[in-house]
């Protein structure tokens, strides 16, 4: 690989697409090196509408506790399938696309974000514009964007096992 990178961010929204960019990263990293920092950012503009106008300090407590608790159990889940422990797990409010291209950047420097590829239909797209196309455009460092299933230690990619017929 021409390109070493050291310090790599994962953003996890809880999708099949960002765990799917977190193995390829878990993979570049033992390649490299490198740190990985996932990233989980809450978005409190979304959940304004579901509490009636209002979102009370409860609400952001327990969002972030539940933020921190996934990032923790994929952190844990990292560090038993794949050996890997060079792992920062970050809770971030505010807009993800921003939060993502800039603002984790600057104060962690990250010489690459691996994201996954959208989970949005093109309709929502439009309404609401995505976060990987945003990132991909405006990202201070390198950009990976994931489309695929998890790679074997060989760099072959593992297809997805079909569930059993009932």
């Amino acid at each position: 690989m021409a390109q070493e990178y050291t310090n790599i961010l994962v953003p996890l929204d809880g999708s099949a697409e960002s765990e799917r960019a977190l193995n390829k990263a878990v993979m570049v990293a033992k390649l490299n090196h490198a740190h990985i920092d996932l990233l989980h950012v809450l978005d409190t503009k979304q959940f304004v509408g579901s509490y009636g106008g209002m979102i009370t300090e409860d609400t952001i407590y327990q969002l972030s506790e539940d933020a921190q608790n996934y990032l923790q159990n994929i952190a844990e889940k990292v560090q038993e399938e794949d050996n890997f422990s060079d792992l920062s797990i970050h809770v971030r409010f505010g807009n993800p696309k921003t939060v993502i291209a800039k603002d984790f950047l600057e104060d962690h420097h990250n010489d690459l974000i691996m994201i996954g590829a959208t989970g949005l239909n093109a309709v929502e797209r439009l309404l609401v514009g995505s976060v990987t196309e945003y990132v991909n455009r405006h990202a201070l460092c390198d950009v990976l964007v994931v489309k695929s299933g998890k790679v074997s230690a060989e760099g072959k990619e593992q297809k997805a096992e079909k569930p059993a017929e009932k």
